[in-house]
């Protein structure tokens, strides 16, 4: 029988925070991990230069059933706490837009310096290592693993949600939570592409590759980023955004000109250039091809003398706030996170610990908190798994 102070169970973000803090406290830390490779999600973010938080992290970019739960451990490991661990290290980064920090080089960056320093603190770390069972004991956690039985005083559940099951994500930790008696919230696939499968599909497969700069709207939250056309339906960071806060059969609405009073500039083109097309006109503000597509779908383009007040007005409407219905989202399969998971109203949200199952921690996405598109993710996974290895 194996033993120690803290075993974790999950070598990602949050996990390694997590690990390397507890050890860096002095802890005997054992990390576990299924998979063959430490941090693969780290990895594979931000296209490979890992967005790994965000400057203008608050509170308010987190959605939970409990939207207070995070504001404790964001507060007691900030951003700036996380960025100055990427430049102890020398890890050379920069801000993309709207406060998004991202390696110059590669995710590798990030999970190198995790590693190391899990190493300089003594970590104990074991890929390639399942868990086949958990026991509450006297003194702490027994488990059954493919190292053999490991006895622990604390143990983290840092191992994710349901998102990218390629990377070897499971429910296993919603499984334990489970067990040991805690809620758990519905989960469904956030920071996600919407599949359409109605008429709008011809359009979004022509102009797919299209980016566009849009304000997008859903259930009282707008975000105003690109969208991007795809041959399954539409993304981009304004529509992974949204998807969040859509619940199938909504409505999202597109303003294609968050820049224009789309009425009033429409009005302004027929008084100063009655003679042209429309499809001319959006051609100035969309790429050709869009603009074609948009006057020969949705209006029947034309000389703009020629348009009445009505279908001027049935113009703007479709420019400024095109209503599209989504028939449903790609799934956990590109999803960046997941929504849901286990209930924090029964999580301390200053320890982490259970308030069912004493000396059993949730960090991480497991947990009924995510972040918006941008680094936020990352940044409560270094805040709660700091806050987590403060007390195990």
């Amino acid at each position: 029988m194996r033993s120690t102070e803290v075993v974790i169970i999950g070598a990602g973000a949050a996990g390694l925070m997590c690990a390397l803090t507890a050890a860096g406290r002095g802890r005997q830390v054992m990390l576990l991990d299924h998979a063959n490779k430490a941090g693969k999600k780290i990895l594979m973010s931000g296209g490979g230069r890992c967005n790994f938080t965000n400057m203008y992290t608050e509170p308010g970019n987190f959605l939970s059933q409990n939207p207070h739960f995070c504001k404790s451990a964001l507060a007691r490991y900030t951003q700036w706490d996380f960025i100055a661990l990427v430049a102890k290290h020398g890890v050379p980064y920069h801000e993309k837009k709207l406060g998004q920090l991202f390696c110059d080089n590669k995710s590798s960056d990030i999970l190198g310096l995790l590693l190391e320093e899990c190493d300089q603190a003594g970590v104990n770390l074991h890929l390639d290592t399942s868990i086949e069972q958990i026991e509450k004991t006297e003194g702490g956690y027994q488990l059954q693993t493919t190292l053999g039985p490991v006895a622990c005083q604390s143990l983290v559940i840092a191992t994710g949600g349901l998102s990218i099951p390629t990377l070897g994500a499971t429910g296993f930790g919603y499984q334990v939570a489970k067990q040991f008696g805690h809620q758990l919230l519905p989960t469904r696939a956030g920071l996600v592409p919407f599949t359409i499968t109605d008429q709008l599909k011809a359009l979004c497969t022509e102009l797919s590759g299209t980016s566009v700069d849009c304000l997008v709207s859903c259930n009282d939250q707008s975000f105003r980023e690109n969208i991007l056309f795809t041959h399954r339906g539409l993304s981009g960071p304004a529509i992974l955004q949204i998807s969040s806060f859509w619940e199938p059969g909504d409505t999202v609405q597109i303003n294609l000109l968050p820049d224009h009073d789309v009425p009033q500039w429409l009005q302004q083109q027929q008084a100063e250039r009655p003679n042209s097309e429309l499809k001319t006109l959006l051609g100035e503000l969309f790429t050709k091809k869009m603009a074609n597509l948009l006057a020969d779908t949705w209006f029947a383009s034309k000389p703009m003398k020629q348009y009445t007040h009505a279908e001027l007005a049935d113009i703007a409407e479709k420019l400024a706030s095109w209503n599209v219905v989504p028939a449903g989202t790609e799934g956990y399969r590109t999803a960046e996170v997941t929504l849901g998971g286990v209930d924090t109203r029964e999580v301390s949200s200053k320890t982490m610990e259970s308030l069912k199952s004493p000396g059993l921690y949730f960090i991480g996405e497991v947990l009924d908190v995510t972040g918006h598109l941008g680094g936020f993710n990352f940044q409560w996974a270094w805040a709660s798994g700091y806050a987590a290895a403060q007390y195990v």
